[in-house]
């Protein structure tokens, strides 16, 4: 699978991509690219699991119980908690992009 996300065009083959699509590729053919300014693509490829696959909202399960109990654990526990005094917090706008990670370890963005 390619994802086209960057770039003004990209041709597969003399078929003209528009961006922000994805192109389902067979991985024993060979193919061409064309693409007259500089472009970005995600190349994304795997194996199927052989499993039943259930889906709904951002939880990818097996099984509709499954999904279920994602739920649940979410509602319970947001997956960790969340690290703030307040549900609502919000940061001061002179604090510069941070990320906070579940060690308690800050990671600060250089400019």
């Amino acid at each position: 699978m390619l994802y086209f996300y960057e770039g003004d065009n990209l041709n597969l083959a003399g078929t003209k991509i528009t961006k922000y699509n994805a192109i389902e590729v067979k991985a024993n053919i060979d193919i061409a690219l064309e693409a007259t300014t500089e472009t970005s693509i995600l190349v994304l490829q795997g194996k199927p699991i052989g499993e039943q696959v259930m889906q709904y909202g951002p939880f990818v399960m097996n099984t509709k119980e499954e999904i279920n109990q994602a739920f649940e654990d979410y509602h319970k526990t947001q997956f960790g908690g969340w690290p703030w005094p307040k549900y609502d917090q919000v940061h001061a706008r002179d604090k510069s992009r941070f990320a906070k990670h579940a060690d308690g370890k800050e990671e600060i963005k250089s400019s």
